[in-house]
């Protein structure tokens, strides 16, 4: 497999994977990872740190920020965030209980051909319609990245 490339939404900031196909991706839907995101899920790839290179400036946010949170989520062991402190995307994370691992966001990959996900965690605080978005109406219709049609088959 050739070097993936995750980065920012400016560039600034980027992590390159030079190793196997990643052994854990994952979709969560718990709650700091909705807040982390924005979004109703995240999705995250851990990645083994002698495999990964990364470049570029990055400020941080750790979590929990003083004591250990009563409650699990996908970070309530610890982690601290890389994001760019140009654009403020959240593009990797140390994980407290696994040193030897570095999370990625997915999406900071933008590569069509990353696997798909082999786990998913946290349902119970996702939101009902999260898995089942074909089903939606969608009176709007779905755009295409270009904006000038509407649906079609994936790439």
């Amino acid at each position: 497999m050739p070097p993936r490339t995750a980065s920012c939404n400016c560039g600034q900031l980027s992590v390159i994977y030079d190793g196997p196909d990643p052994e854990r991706i994952s979709v969560c839907q718990c709650n700091e990872c909705q807040k982390r995101t924005g979004s109703f899920m995240s999705m995250q790839t851990r990645l083994p740190i002698e495999h990964v290179t990364t470049e570029g400036r990055s400020s941080t946010c750790t979590f929990p920020r003083e004591e250990p949170v009563a409650y699990r989520s996908c970070d309530s062991g610890g982690a601290t965030y890389h994001f760019c402190p140009e654009c403020g995307s959240t593009v990797y994370w140390e994980i407290s209980v696994a040193p030897d691992i570095l999370g990625v966001a997915v999406g900071t990959f933008t590569d069509p051909t990353f696997p798909p996900p082999m786990i998913s965690g946290f349902e119970a605080d996702g939101r009902p319609w999260a898995m089942n978005l074909s089903d939606l109406p969608m009176p709007g219709g779905h755009y295409d990245h270009d904006g000038t049609s509407h649906g079609g088959p994936r790439a």
